[in-house]
């Protein structure tokens, strides 16, 4: 899932915003990516994470939070594109 899911982000959801036509389909599938990317992650750091003793920066620097964040930049320039496609 690591390998997949950026791979279709890239390529696939790239060339459905190229086109008006099938721009909603690329923010749809961009969307789900976020959504099972951002919990695939957040279950991974947890996983990892769950019984080690750190201080709350080790938790935030050690886990996939900042992977999140990123993640969820690429779901709001995702809207962005889509709402200029709608507007025109």
């Amino acid at each position: 899932m690591a390998f997949l899911f950026p791979l279709t982000d890239v390529i696939v959801v790239t060339v459905l915003f190229a086109f008006r036509r099938t721009a909603m389909y690329g923010f749809l599938l961009n969307g789900l990516i976020v959504i099972y990317g951002s919990i695939f992650m957040a279950h991974f750091s947890i996983a990892q994470l769950s019984g080690k003793s750190l201080p709350i920066e080790g938790w935030v620097l050690k886990s996939t939070l900042p992977d999140i964040a990123i993640l969820w930049g690429d779901f709001f320039i995702g809207k962005a594109l889509y709402d200029l496609h709608l507007k025109g």
